[in-house]
């Protein structure tokens, strides 16, 4: 019978244990049979003999397994696994909707109805490929979720125990013996103690596989933030945030080894979901070793690479927000796009309070958007029935768009919108249902890069040309985008 482990080659897992490769944390976990220690492969102790390691793809499996979570390389703050955002199969969607919480709020019948599977398919496939269920998927995460809480703020005990998804203080203590071999107090009591921080703000650190090109990522999030909901301030990137429980404000800055950030949560029940949220905006889970090496083979593409590695696709923490920003933007600039953005904003936005003052309103979400009237809307009458057509679809939920979404059916169901062409349906693909494979070939920052590279440009030859940068043509975008000296972000549908 086939097993979870059978997935992993077991002499590039000891290899890389062996010279600490810190590439593979994330991707798999080393469980120690002597000491019933599980750690990260770049964990820093002496590693152990091969024939006293065995391998998992989850610390949800390790944990099922009976091992505990190391105290030196703590293996729960490892970056996600790049598999999850990379594919579109059922495995990598349910991993999507774990990571935004579902399991928590919906549980694992809920999990099930948002796929489209029986939840005996679900726990099926996750087992095979995970070594775990959904539940102890979930059980896992809430463990990270309470470590947070207990060294990075100064709650409660029993407020955290609730605040990270546990149904009893019992539960709450019982998982966190059990997977990290210390009480919550013990915890609390070896974190790290910090200066005097704002009361009511979370402070984390986000791990990321290096290297990481900060100046695409925030330079494209700043250009881009709509007035009111995101700004540039003090060398960080911050934004608002609708959340299944309430709302948040994140501030988010780089840093060479992580990204700083700075949460305040109107329900600390949120803070997975938000954290989550932010890592996929980011784009911090990628491995871009893998991706750079694959881009590197193209003659044309080796000398962006070279020069600036590291590039992550700037993706968004609201799919239905994206969609409607990408209408917004159909034929005009970025600024006429934030413009617009920002006057809806304004007039259909939840207000929200910010102790800093730069952020005063959530997006308008689809339901509130689809009761505008049309005529109040600035933009030319085909535009606009694009625009009703799209928030009524997202408000009724005819279109679901979200980390769950097939990829393939989104596109379908898109294009089958009026007023969706291949520019706008690939946009969405890119940055909202992260796709990395998604190519602008009618994008005209790409076209013009493509030609002054001494590529193809017409849309059809420079598709055909991109075949050989999949699965990273999303990737490859970046680059390209980052050549043009007049790049155009928002262009015709």
């Amino acid at each position: 019978m086939q097993t979870a482990t059978t997935h992993l080659d077991r002499e590039h897992c000891v290899r890389a244990v062996q010279s600490k490769d810190a590439r593979f944390d994330g991707w798999f976990f080393t469980a120690v049979l002597t000491t019933r220690i599980y750690c990260r492969p770049s964990c820093p102790v002496v590693p152990p003999k091969p024939e006293n390691m065995t391998f998992y793809p989850s610390a949800a499996a390790c944990q099922q397994a009976g091992f505990r979570a190391c105290k030196r390389c703590r293996p729960d703050t490892s970056p996600g696994s790049p598999e999850w955002n990379q594919r579109a199969d059922l495995v990598a969607r349910a991993m999507r909707l774990i990571a935004d919480g579902v399991v928590d709020r919906e549980g694992v019948p809920g999990l099930a109805a948002r796929l489209g599977y029986s939840t005996r398919q679900v726990e099926r496939q996750l087992l095979a490929e995970l070594g775990a269920g959904p539940l102890a998927l979930a059980r896992a995460q809430r463990a990270q979720t309470a470590r947070l809480l207990i060294e990075t703020s100064a709650l409660p005990m029993t407020e955290i125990a609730f605040a990270a998804g546990f149904s009893s203080i019992r539960t709450f203590n019982d998982t966190v013996r059990e997977v990290f071999a210390l009480t919550p107090s013990e915890l609390r009591a070896r974190a790290p103690k910090s200066g005097t921080g704002t009361p009511g703000v979370l402070s984390l650190r986000l791990p990321f596989r290096a290297p990481l090109n900060p100046s695409n990522l925030f330079g494209h999030l700043a250009a881009t933030a709509v007035p009111g909901v995101e700004e540039w301030r003090d060398g960080a990137y911050r934004r608002t945030l609708r959340l299944p429980y309430g709302h948040g404000i994140v501030s988010l800055a780089p840093r060479p080894d992580h990204i700083a950030c700075r949460l305040t949560l109107s329900d600390l029940r949120d803070l997975t979901v938000a954290i989550s949220r932010c890592r996929r905006m980011l784009d911090l889970d990628a491995d871009p070793v893998a991706v750079d090496d694959h881009l590197r083979t193209d003659p044309f593409l080796a000398p962006l690479v070279d020069k600036a590695p590291g590039r992550r696709v700037p993706r968004t923490v609201d799919e239905a927000e994206f969609a409607v920003r990408a209408v917004l933007g159909q034929q005009v600039s970025t600024a006429a796009a934030r413009t617009h953005a920002a006057r809806l904003v304004r007039a259909h936005g939840k207000p929200l309070d910010d102790p800093e003052g730069g952020l005063t309103h959530l997006f308008p979400a689809p339901e509130a958007l689809a009761a505008v009237d049309p005529e109040t809307l600035a933009m030319p009458r085909t535009r606009r029935t694009t625009f009703t057509t799209l928030v009524r679809e997202l408000a009724d939920g005819t279109l679901p768009l979200g980390v769950e979404s097939d990829w393939a059916e989104a596109r379908a169901r898109l294009l089958a919108l009026p007023g969706f062409g291949p520019w706008t349906v690939d946009v969405i693909a890119m940055r909202a249902l992260g796709d990395p494979d998604a190519f602008l070939a009618t994008d005209l920052g790409i076209r013009r890069a493509a030609q002054e590279l001494g590529l193809p440009s017409t849309p059809a030859a420079l598709t055909a040309r991109a075949e050989a940068w999949r699965p990273w043509r999303a990737y490859a975008v970046q680059y390209l985008w980052a050549t043009d000296s007049h790049p155009i972000n928002f262009l015709p549908v």
